[in-house]
């Protein structure tokens, strides 16, 4: 049987955001694109956002009780700890069962027990990493993984320079089908998109929000908003938009986010890494908030990339104001020519192929890994 003809099983693990969560999806559909009798299991966290996405695009999932160390109090640190044997054990049970071919890792606390297990049970392991900064996590597991796969360029300090392969962030299938079409007919109104992430983001909502009812009737007249604000502001910023007379959809969160993005001329967002790569991919400008307690501060290192890039400004939350930021909004909303340069900058700027390439990479190593098998 050719390697092309046998059946793979791939087991990916990570998630507790959808910027872990959503790459692993991207490379999970390209398998089944390639080989569409792929065999795949997410093994995540616990926590309702994995279990509800992953459902939602037909992928199998299982857990393993797992926390995070990094940032912790002495208590919650000891829990985490004590609680470490027992990960890897679940992960070690799940494995065995699950025998994969290969283990494809994008980060967080449980990619940790996981991928240990299946190193110590002779499976090969990629990583991924998203983030300008390695998370702690992908940080240790590259010292034992087989290969690393970078999503943006200077980013791989923390890890063996023969290991490393460059191949950006990879995007859901949706959205790559997105970026093939050609843009839809535009009304007479311009849109802004406003994104929080997947958990929503108060401060962001909170500023974007009161920028545009600081607005005047005819500023804001030729525009038209779609907000993602996380269940916990979706009331608020309705009521706000309400009340001013703002032309706004909002929504706690969106699961049709190409159907979104197809509309946006102009977002507002925090700078998460897979948040990033979809838009490069489609060629959306963009004004960043970068997240101020991101972990390493990744999120302003991220944003650095397409700003340098010229697709995107770039603003720190404690620096901006109100009335900056609405002043932003309407310089960039209303030039149509610094709209499409910064557009076709973030295109420039984009890693269309990278689930392709993680592909190629897993393939290659689980190749590899057979003959040394064989030969030994």
């Amino acid at each position: 049987m050719s390697g092309k003809d046998q059946k793979i099983r791939l087991l990916l693990t990570g998630g507790g955001t959808g910027g872990h969560l959503f790459p692993a999806v991207a490379t999970a559909q390209e398998f089944k694109k390639q080989r569409p009798d792929t065999e795949v299991l997410f093994v995540g966290t616990r926590r309702k956002m994995d279990s509800k996405s992953l459902g939602a695009y037909g992928f199998t999932s299982a857990s393993i009780l797992c926390y995070g160390l990094k940032g912790k109090n002495p208590l919650e640190l000891l829990k985490a700890l004590a609680v470490l044997p027992l990960s890897y054990l679940q992960a070690l049970l799940l494995i065995r069962h699950f025998k994969p071919d290969i283990i494809f890792g994008v980060g967080g606390y449980v990619t940790g027990p996981v991928v240990m297990a299946g190193k110590n049970l002779g499976i090969p392991v990629v990583i991924h990493e998203q983030n300008s900064v390695p998370g702690l996590a992908n940080r240790k597991l590259g010292k034992i993984a087989d290969r690393v796969c970078l999503s943006l360029p200077g980013s791989g300090t923390e890890f063996p320079a023969e290991k490393i392969l460059y191949t950006g962030n990879p995007v859901r299938s949706k959205i790559l089908e997105l970026a093939k079409k050609a843009p839809p007919r535009k009304n007479e109104k311009r849109t802004l998109l406003i994104l929080g992430g997947s958990q929503g983001a108060q401060a962001v909502n909170t500023m974007v929000s009161e920028a545009l009812c600081l607005m005047t009737d005819d500023e804001l007249r030729p525009i038209r908003v779609i907000h993602q604000t996380g269940d916990r502001d979706e009331a608020q910023v309705k009521g706000a938009y309400r009340q001013r007379g703002v032309d706004a959809e909002v929504a706690g969160f969106f699961t049709q986010m190409d159907e979104i993005y197809a509309q946006a001329d102009l977002l507002v967002s925090r700078a998460g890494a897979t948040t990033l790569s979809e838009i490069a991919v489609l060629g959306k400008p963009a004004i960043l908030i970068p997240y101020p307690s991101a972990a390493d501060n990744h999120q302003e290192k991220n944003g650095d990339y397409y700003v340098s890039g010229g697709g995107a400004v770039q603003f720190r939350q404690k620096e901006l104001t109100v009335q900056q930021l609405g002043a932003t909004i309407l310089q960039l909303i209303n030039n149509e020519q610094q709209l499409h340069a910064m557009g076709a900058a973030m295109k420039r700027l984009a890693f269309p192929d990278a689930a392709k390439r993680i592909v190629a990479c897993c393939l290659a190593e689980k190749e590899k890994h057979q003959r040394d098998k064989n030969e030994a």
